[in-house]
């Protein structure tokens, strides 16, 4: 299960770094910066997901607590990055 967490934290990272390197010159400085932001707080989140798993607590409450960790800003069942442009 932790492989598979960390599998789609890695493709979800994968994904949205093509998308900020197609969309990089419509965004100015504090908006890359405020992007870069969110990026870091999920991968904090993530990491925590994964530690919580590997701790042999339950799915569940590390789903659940992830939910609460990315609260307004990661979305989706899995704290997916949300982008505000």
């Amino acid at each position: 299960m932790t492989l598979r967490i960390t599998t789609l934290a890695l493709a979800t990272a994968m994904a949205f770094s093509t998308a900020l390197l197609a969309q990089d010159k419509a965004h100015s400085d504090k908006e890359r910066q405020e992007d870069a932001a969110r990026h870091r707080h999920l991968a904090t989140v993530h990491a925590a997901a994964a530690k919580c798993l590997e701790s042999g607590r339950s799915e569940k409450e590390c789903h659940e607590q992830l939910r609460k960790d990315c609260k307004g800003v990661g979305i989706g069942r899995y704290c997916g990055m949300r982008h505000k442009h």
